[in-house]
């Protein structure tokens, strides 16, 4: 009788495992293509945002899912070792031009940043066929309070950048033309 049951119990987990195998499958696969994930990401957001807006409700799961934004944010543009931590002898970023480079590593990955974003668009989306979240409340002050808050924390954030000097977007790897200043040993050399 045990094997009975525990047989359903295996299948059902083989095919939760192969489900879950396939989905991180394609989730590797989608990793170098940042700009065709950001689309998907803005057309999940637009549904999100057409079906708050012609159900004319849900606001606070549009405000939770705004506070839960903000905080993935402030990951994204946050070193991953913060400066303000460090002691007086261990690393930290650079303050002169004589220090040596270091990148700028993110607390929360672009990757990892984009998919929680998401996966947090469609679980609000999947929120709003439920009536229970359907609080009743007066949208414009939730509104307000978010704009506050965001503004508030964003103006932390930027002046924790510039007292630390870090810039916590790049434009990839510096590419060079190909033409090379001459070296200043050679002509101290022709001249001997």
């Amino acid at each position: 009788m045990d094997s009975g049951e525990a047989s359903p119990r295996a299948a059902i987990s083989r095919w939760k495992f192969a489900v879950w195998r396939k989905f991180q499958h394609l989730l590797d696969k989608s990793t170098p293509y940042i700009g065709q994930r950001w689309l998907g990401f803005v057309v999940v957001a637009l549904v999100y945002a057409l079906r708050v807006y012609f159900v004319e409700g849900f606001y606070v799961v549009s405000y939770g899912l705004g506070i839960y934004i903000l905080n993935l944010l402030i990951g994204f543009l946050s070193p991953q070792v913060d400066p303000e931590i460090l002691d007086a002898e261990g690393p930290t970023l650079p303050s002169t031009t004589s220090d040596e480079f270091r990148p700028f590593v993110r607390r929360l990955p672009e990757f990892k940043f984009w998919y929680s974003i998401t996966k947090a668009f469609c679980i609000a989306f999947v929120m709003t066929f439920f009536s229970i979240f359907d609080v009743p409340v007066f949208w414009p002050i939730l509104l307000f309070y978010w704009v506050v808050l965001f503004t508030l924390t964003m103006r932390r954030q930027i002046s924790h950048m510039i007292k630390y000097k870090y810039l916590p977007f790049s434009s990839g790897k510096q590419r060079y033309d190909g033409k090379r200043a001459p070296p200043e040993s050679s002509t101290s050399l022709s001249e001997d």
